[in-house]
């Protein structure tokens, strides 16, 4: 077996140790009877279940979608894709012990993004194959979010990734809210594939926990529907992939990345703008593939293994590396955690695509072994 598959083994398995405790109980109807919900927060049990849910479908949804269907690779994705689909129900049903909050207070918002970004990355298996009673609950949940305002920052793009959804599924949506996050953005940017979370710069993930991967993936939605925005996909594209290669270059030898900025419970859902690139072939032209694979799974090997990541039902707990309560801003709770499944996106990508194939090393090893690796440039749009 090349390093490759194994590789892929690797993930499907780190993953599927993620997503297990979440699905299980979810489709049954019992998350929130099940979940700890560890928090720094006084508030957060209304909103956690909808948070892992959100954000543990936004990473797995490509391998849902487009994983093997043969052997026992496809076999195992058959099952989360049907757990997945009664957690989606489960979650949206008015009937439901585990009908989630989509409407009380401003996180909803935020995680009802996540789950729409899910929707928009697998859209047979997470949409297509739902009955019309389940899309029928799961559009009303979406357009109950509007209620909330989001924040000058980020969020803007939270509301406008639920539209995004609503329009795939046929529902009406406000362009008003589409053509705010596009445009701001396009205020914020900053330079070198960087934009700011709102007008200031901040020294954290957040141009790849949110705002770089939800700002591509609107773009390609509604691009073609307003020449405003779609004059904007390229060079939105072209930050992207610039940002994606300082985040490439941010891995060491070891697999470590640096504790920079808030939300670093997110643990390597830090990694999701390399990923989606690697996932859109869009990779900075000086990246191979298999580079970035190695250098990905380096760091799920590093964050996952730490001893104490999860409780002993399987459940994430709070940290960076391993258990490190401290480091939960008072929003994060346990269900915030599953952000990190982010990373395995690549796995929508076919087992004999270069993603997968063979062994090369990634920037930082050949920069501290003494080989020739490619310096780095600005980029100036």
């Amino acid at each position: 077996m090349n390093p490759g598959q194994l590789d892929r083994l690797y993930w499907i398995d780190a993953l599927s140790r993620i997503a297990q405790p979440v699905l299980y109980h979810l489709a049954n109807r019992q998350l929130k009877k099940q979940m700890p919900v560890e928090s720094a927060g006084t508030d957060r049990e209304q909103f956690t279940h909808l948070e892992a849910l959100g954000r543990l479908l936004c990473g797995m949804a490509p391998w849902l979608e487009h994983g093997s269907r043969a052997a026992e690779e496809g076999r195992l994705r058959e099952r989360y894709a049907l757990l997945a689909r009664q957690a989606i129900d489960a979650a949206t049903d008015p009937e439901s012990p585990d009908f989630f909050n989509f409407s009380e207070g401003l996180q909803p918002l935020v995680d009802a993004a996540f789950l729409s970004h899910a929707l928009l990355r697998a859209p047979t298996e997470l949409w297509d194959k739902l009955d019309s009673r389940v899309k029928n609950n799961v559009i009303a949940a979406l357009k109950s979010t509007r209620t909330r305002k989001p924040g000058f920052s980020n969020w803007l793009l939270f509301a406008a990734m639920t539209e995004a959804a609503l329009y795939k599924a046929g529902a009406d949506f406000d362009p008003m809210r589409v053509d705010y996050a596009i445009r701001q953005h396009e205020q914020w940017y900053k330079g070198d594939g960087i934009y700011g979370d709102g007008p200031d710069y901040h020294a954290d993930y957040y141009n790849s926990f949110v705002i770089q991967p939800m700002l591509v993936d609107v773009v390609e939605v509604f691009g073609d529907l307003e020449p405003a925005w779609g004059e904007l996909r390229d060079s939105i594209i072209a930050r992207a992939s610039r940002f994606a290669a300082q985040l490439e270059r941010m891995i060491s030898p070891e697999g470590t990345f640096p504790p920079l900025g808030r939300s670093l419970a997110y643990r390597f859902g830090a990694f999701q703008l390399l990923s989606q690139m690697a996932l859109q072939h869009r990779l900075d032209k000086q990246l191979v593939p298999a580079q970035v694979r190695c250098a990905l799974t380096a760091v799920i090997r590093k964050v996952i293994e730490a001893p104490d990541t999860f409780d002993a039902d399987g459940w994430l707990r709070i940290g960076f590396y391993g258990h490190q309560p401290e480091i939960g801003e008072h929003y994060i709770s346990t269900g915030s955690l599953y952000l990190c499944a982010a990373v395995f996106l690549p796995l929508g990508l076919g087992a004999d695509d270069p993603f997968w194939q063979g062994e090369a090393p990634w920037t930082q090893v050949k920069a501290w072994s003494g080989k020739p690796f490619p310096i780095d440039k600005a980029l100036y749009h």
